[in-house]
């Protein structure tokens, strides 16, 4: 799918209320799903007796939208174990699952409760799964999500994985049939009517409290025999920080003018 392509609207990710923070842009779904570092897959399981009732099931997991080289568009692939019930699910087939991402970018405070708010980034994709049989793609996907978590991990790891380590891991890939980006940003929208009132406005601080992940100095651990911690990391690290402080901050800057 090329960057400026668009996922087709349809019930399942159109916007209604607010509609207009919606996008169905694929970049900017594909942007948000792969800076978020967990994942939350729901599915429907299906009832262990007759008399049970059914319910959704959510899981947070790592995944990574990523286009393999046989493939016309990309896909979104997820790893867990592969005894797990969702990989034992579509042993056989493919299910249909609910991906969504979202990541917090501050707290929005109003003259009113009422009209407090957040921040956020988010996304939500629709599609198909089905396990990945084929060795090389199944590799593909592992150093996929591999690397979108660390860059560069995984050439600085012991690859390539053994025997064991595949069979104990499943990749799931979810062909992407719609998408939407659902996004906030900027200051409170408070009531005109409570901005003219000098005795609200003058005793209820207003604006935002940006909210981002900070990555801490690497630590390592008692096996570690590598003294200095690896360029790479320290790099990783100081990039990750600085690009979630701005984005909190950019969208403090970014007016809106909707409620909420």
């Amino acid at each position: 799918m090329a960057p400026s392509a668009t996922y087709s609207q349809d019930e399942r990710t159109k916007g209604n209320r607010l509609a207009k923070r919606t996008k169905y842009d694929a970049a900017q779904v594909h942007a948000i799903v792969n800076a978020t570092p967990i994942l939350h897959v729901s599915f429907n399981s299906p009832p262990k007796g007759p008399s049970e009732p059914q319910f959704p099931t959510i899981l947070p997991m790592l995944g990574n939208i990523g286009q393999y080289e046989k493939d016309d568009h990309p896909s979104l692939y997820l790893h867990g174990s592969s005894v797990a019930r969702l990989f034992s699910m579509t042993s056989h087939g493919s299910l249909p699952l609910c991906v969504c991402a979202t990541l917090f970018d501050g707290y929005v405070l109003s003259l009113t409760p009422f009209h407090n708010s957040c921040n956020y980034r988010s996304a939500v994709c629709f599609g198909q799964a089905a396990l990945v049989q084929d060795p090389e793609e199944v590799t593909f996907a592992l150093h996929l999500i591999t690397n979108s978590s660390i860059p560069a991990r995984w050439e600085n790891s012991r690859v390539p994985p053994t025997k064991a380590e595949l069979t104990s891991t499943g990749v799931l890939k979810m062909e992407i049939e719609t998408a939407s980006a659902k996004t906030r940003t900027g200051g409170p929208n408070d009531e005109r009517s409570d901005l003219r009132n000098p005795e609200v406005v003058g005793k209820t601080w207003i604006g935002v409290v940006p909210s981002y992940q900070v990555l801490g100095e690497p630590v390592g651990t008692q096996h570690n025999q590598v003294k200095q911690t690896p360029e790479y990391l320290e790099d990783w690290v100081a990039d990750v920080n600085s690009l979630n402080e701005q984005k909190a901050i950019d969208a403090v800057e970014q007016a809106v003018d909707d409620h909420e």
